[in-house]
Formats: structure tokens, C-alpha cells, sequence
């Protein structure tokens, strides 16, 4: 099955890791062929290519660019492709707009966000929808919005993200992350590797920091990992908060989240949008229990049925901190959160059978 993965801006988020994940092991045993177009270049671009999958620059201006759609069109003629997966709706309308100029393709759209859509999208969602083929959604509340946006939920099915155990194994020792930093063996380190940009929620994480500073006396470092427009104004709101360089420490963008993750203690994530995040499993595989917001598909990764950290209420600092503080100072339930968050990612967030599940999506969208 010849399969063209269709991307926007294709730079280093999460839904360029997931582009990448089901490229490389739905490729691995010849299920798929893959190639790859995009409008913005970037890492992806990069990393796809050293793969050895053709890729091609594709201009999109708008979700109703016609001249992109017949671009498209002649691209998959030209290339044979039989599917066309989907990230984001600009590409999506794009593609099914394709299918007026070429019969063959089959179109998945993923969506990768918990956002409703205004009026006039939803209309055009409801308009396009006997065009689409088949939709993903990354969580159970990214298919609940689906629908609310005016898609079919008949084709709409719910597929975790996922990552692949053995990529993430071994132990704190492999880290230099402590080394580096200067942080000792026995300080609890918290790491948040998220862009800094609202939705990331950093603003309330560093009033979440003050407030553990008045709950516990236990040594900690929250380490801070990537890169973005609000980084700044948070590394003010660090200052005025009378934070110290032990307490918070921001590290700029970095390629070695593995190292990141062996040499923490707890992942951190405080989006106040999320739908089904690669950080969180990814650092679940490594090893790490997790706080999260309740907001999105966190609920679908941490919850009781899978003990491997705690839900917090998103913009509540108490409600943060409260849960760090448990952490810090209960060593036997982090261990508990830790040995199941291990678990669950084998159970519910495996690799192959995300590429299995998947590759049946495609199979469904061919069958029409």
C-alpha cells in the first residue's frame, strides 16, 4: 500500500513524532510505502528523507486551495499512491478536494487536537464529510469533539498514540542530564519538556513551583526543556517569584529527551490543550510517573484504572502543587506510580499495536 503522508509545517511537535512512528514501523515490514508532502519544511523533513522516503514540497495557502488540490491530485497520479493520511484540517480538505481531479485516493484524516471548531467550520466539516474516508482520533474526547465539530462519528475511530518500550529502556545511569546540570544524585528532579507557548501552561506551572516552596521542604529542581515566544516572560516570572537557579533551571531545546527522561524523577505536563501527548508516554516508557492537567486525553493515560501518576485541575496552583508535594515526600506511591506506568504503557500504548490498528484504518478507507 503506497501511502502519502500529507503535513503542513513539518517541524519537530508531536505530530511530526507521529508521522515519523507509523513511517517507520509501517514501513519495517513492507506494509507501506511511504512518501511524504508538505508545505513549511523543517526537521521532519530531514529525518523522513534520511529514512530514504521521497518527499516533495507542496504549496497549501488555504483549506480551499484549489490549485493545491490539483497539485495533489497529480502528485499521487505521479507517485501511485493508494492513501493519503491527514494531520490538520487545511491538508485534509485539501486532500479531499483531490479526489475530484483523481478517483483512486483514499483519504485518513487524524486529528491530533480537543478544540472546537466555529460555525462556519463546522458547516464546511459537515459539508466535505461524505468525502472523507476515514478519521482518527488520538483520545476519547478528541472523537467526542469530531462529532461536535459536524463530522460522522461511523468513521471516526478512536487509535492511542504510542511509542515502542525497548526505545526508552535502561536505567538512571545511562543519564548525564544530572552531571550536566549539577544537580545530585539524591535532589528529586521534575522535568516539563514542552514549547513555550500559552497552551503549555507554563505561567501556572511557575506559580504551581512558589506554592510547593511553602507545602514542602524536600530539595527539588524542575527542569525545563524547549524552546519558544513565551520562554522569556517565564524566565521573568522565575525571577519576580524570588525562584532560584536550583529550583528551576531552562535548558533551551534539546534532542536528548531520553537522557532528559532517565535523569528525572517525575514528568510534569501542564497543557491546558492536550490530546493524546507523546511527552507523557514517552516519559511513562522511560520510566517516569506523571502529573498531568485534566484536560484532553491525559484522563485516557492517567486514571485510577492505571495508577501511574495524578490528574491536577488545570490553573489551580494548589491543585498542582498539592499533587507534587504528595510525590516529593511519598516515596512508595511514586515507586507504585512508576511500576505502573511501565505497565500501562505496555498494555495500552505499545507500539505494534498501534501500527496493527492503524494499518487497519487504512485498510477500511481502501475497502470505501
Amino acid at each position: 500500500m503506497k501511502v502519502l503522508y500529507l503535513l503542513n509545517f513539518a517541524g519537530k511537535a508531536g505530530t511530526e513524532r507521529y508521522v515519523e512512528t507509523l513511517v517507520k514501523y509501517l514501513s519495517a515490514d513492507g506494509r507501506v510505502e511511504p512518501y511524504f508532502a508538505y508545505n513549511v519544511g523543517g526537521l521532519l523533513v530531514e529525518r523522513l528523507e534520511a529514512m530514504g522516503v521521497p518527499t516533495r514540497q507542496l504549496t497549501m495557502s488555504s483549506r480551499f486551495d484549489r490549485k493545491a488540490a490539483k497539485a495533489l491530485a497529480k502528485l499521487c497520479e505521479e507517485w501511485d499512491i493508494d492513501l493519503v493520511h491527514c494531520h490538520y484540517l487545511r491538508e485534509n480538505y485539501i486532500a479531499m478536494l483531490a479526489k475530484s481531479y483523481n478517483k483512486k485516493i483514499r483519504v485518513v484524516y487524524t486529528n491530533h487536537f480537543v478544540i472546537p471548531n466555529d460555525a462556519v467550520t463546522r458547516l464546511t466539516n459537515r459539508m466535505l464529510d461524505k468525502k472523507q474516508d476515514q478519521m482518527i482520533a488520538v483520545c476519547n474526547r478528541g472523537k467526542e469533539q469530531l462529532v461536535a465539530n459536524g463530522w460522522n462519528g461511523d468513521h471516526i475511530q478512536v487509535v492511542f498514540n504510542a511509542v515502542d518500550p525497548a526505545a526508552w529502556a535502561g536505567d538512571r545511569s545511562e543519564s548525564t542530564m544530572r552531571a550536566e546540570l549539577g544537580l545530585l544524585e539524591d535532589r528529586f528532579v521534575m522535568l516539563c519538556a514542552s514549547r513555550f507557548a500559552d497552551d503549555k501552561g507554563h505561567k501556572y506551572l511557575i506559580n504551581s513551583i512558589k506554592r510547593l516552596t511553602e507545602l514542602s521542604s524536600v530539595p527539588f529542581t524542575l527542569v525545563l526543556a524547549g524552546d519558544g515566544p513565551l520562554m522569556e516572560p517565564i524566565q521573568a516570572q522565575v525571577k519576580e517569584l524570588d525562584l532560584t537557579e536550583e529550583q528551576v533551571k531552562f535548558i533551551g531545546f534539546r534532542k536528548d529527551i531520553k537522557n532528559l527522561y532517565k535523569g528525572s524523577d517525575l514528568y510534569i505536563n501542564s497543557s491546558r490543550h492536550e490530546a493524546l501527548s507523546f511527552l507523557i508516554i514517552e516519559a511513562m516508557a522511560a520510566g517516569l510517573p506523571v502529573i498531568a492537567t485534566d484536560m484532553g486525553g491525559n484522563s485516557d493515560i492517567v486514571n485510577d484504572d492505571t495508577g501511574c501518576g495524578l490528574l491536577v485541575e488545570y490553573d489551580n496552583p494548589d491543585s498542582m502543587a498539592g499533587a507534587m508535594k504528595v510525590m516529593l515526600e511519598e516515596p512508595d506511591f511514586l515507586a507504585q506510580c512508576r511500576e505502573r506506568a511501565g505497565r500501562t504503557i505496555q498494555e495500552r500504548f505499545e507500539i505494534h499495536k498501534f501500527a496493527d490498528v492503524t494499518y487497519g484504518v487504512y485498510e477500511k478507507a481502501l475497502k470505501g
